[in-house]
């Protein structure tokens, strides 16, 4: 299954394994120890434009929790209008004819949990708060794309299922200004920093 899943995840442009993963790895242990260390189990990653992209970040810092804990971890593409990893579940029923996510099991106790569909926010932002109600026994910690809500508004409701929210930007791409500007808009007591990537 692993070679499997590794194989499809390097369609999809996400590395398993490779030159200059080390520092990505160390960066997702570091954030890891202080998720876990806070005991901080859902946490929403927003990206601080269209040109981010979360899920790749998001499976590289569930496999870090998951080796940290050894314990089951969720990562929702909870993203409605562009899902980065509706591909890997496509074709796949839902986990229960009231649900728009299906499971996908990554690399051990890794979850993908992603419409395999594009739906509408409407749609996603009730069930991506049944998913974390019905996932406080099954997942440690839970991490979500949070990519094509609109921040005002469905940002907001989907925010409000969270224990966290993290911005991430763009290393040398995206300016200070805008980040300042997008915390702004974060939840208050929540907003746990920036994530640059690359």
């Amino acid at each position: 299954m692993t070679d499997e899943s590794d194989a499809v995840l390097a369609s999809l442009g996400i590395a398993i394994s490779g030159d200059g993963l080390g520092e990505v790895r160390a960066a997702c242990a570091r954030i890891a120890r202080r998720l876990h260390d806070d005991q901080i189990r859902v946490v929403g990653f927003v990206p601080s434009d269209d040109t981010v992209a979360v899920p790749p970040l998001l499976v590289q810092l569930g496999l870090a929790l998951a080796e940290l804990t050894g314990a089951t971890i969720a990562v929702v593409d909870a993203n409605v209008r562009y899902p980065g990893l509706a591909s890997l579940n496509q074709g796949q029923a839902t986990d229960r004819d009231d649900s728009v996510f299906s499971t996908r099991w990554l690399r051990g106790s890794l979850a993908l949990l992603s419409p395999p569909r594009v739906e509408r926010a409407g749609e996603v932002v009730p069930q991506l708060a049944r998913v974390l109600l019905d996932g406080a026994d099954l997942f440690a910690h839970v991490l979500v794309d949070l990519t094509g809500f609109e921040l005002l508004g469905e940002h907001a409701s989907a925010a409000a299922c969270m224990d966290a929210v993290a911005l991430v930007g763009r290393a040398h791409r995206t300016r200070e200004q805008e980040l300042v500007g997008l915390a702004q808009l974060m939840p208050v007591g929540r907003f746990l920093g920036v994530l640059l990537l690359g």
